[in-house]
């Protein structure tokens, strides 16, 4: 079996007006200053918790914070000038691997087990992931927490696991986990920052996406440890 992980924000679903919105709302309630849209959107990976220590310091209420930005975000999806939506090209890929013989797909995402159920139904994905990891799992990226408990609930070694994502936080997890990190450039990062956090191919499209993916699920499988 051949273990395919992604990332969620900025790599299969495009979030970004509903991060920066909801973080410039959730500033301006406490009276700080809001985080500019490349800083809002430079930690998209990280935990909550981890993300508002980045952007707004230790010394910040940072309980309050995550608290208020999941209440501003969950009113937020109600306004259609928010919805979320697939990047192009990511359903057609989702509905290909789902179907493959021997390949399981997983999700590895800083959001939230209820977040990751929420945008599962409304894509119709309900019960096409073998293992979903989020923040409320395992340790915040680049952590490899997420992508190791991935490998041991479905029994995959590290040579057949692949982690998809847009960030340095994606990459570097892949890398200290030992699987092949694979890079897009659609995202929230640029692509300087996941070739220096270890990426490996950077794809531009997910048509680019699957012709690497059928490289590496041609390739053999290693039995796991």
């Amino acid at each position: 079996m051949k273990l395919v992980l992604f990332d969620v924000d900025g790599t299969l679903v495009d979030s970004q007006s509903i991060i920066v919105a909801a973080q410039r709302m959730t500033f301006e309630a406490h009276g700080l200053e809001p985080p500019s849209r490349e800083r809002a959107l430079s930690i998209v990976g990280l935990s909550l918790t981890e993300a508002f220590m980045a952007l707004a310091g230790p010394k910040a209420p940072i309980a309050r914070l995550v608290a208020a930005y999941k209440d501003v975000s969950a009113a937020l999806r109600q306004d259609p000038a928010h919805a979320e939506r697939l990047f192009l090209g990511a359903r057609e890929c989702i509905e290909g691997l789902r179907h493959r013989e021997g390949v399981l797909l997983g999700i590895a995402t800083g959001n939230t087990q209820r977040g990751v159920a929420r945008l599962l139904d409304s894509f119709g994905w309900q019960g096409g992931f073998a293992t979903i990891q989020t923040a409320d799992d395992a340790p915040s990226k680049p952590h490899p927490g997420m992508i190791l408990q991935a490998m041991a609930a479905t029994d995959v070694s590290p040579q057949d696991t692949v982690m998809i994502g847009d960030s340095s936080f994606d990459m570097a997890m892949a890398c200290a986990a030992g699987v092949l990190p694979v890079g897009v450039s659609w995202g929230f990062q640029p692509v300087a920052a996941l070739t220096e956090a270890g990426a490996g191919p950077i794809v531009h499209s997910y048509a680019e996406l699957e012709t690497v993916l059928q490289d590496f699920l041609e390739a053999p499988s290693q039995i796991s440890a």
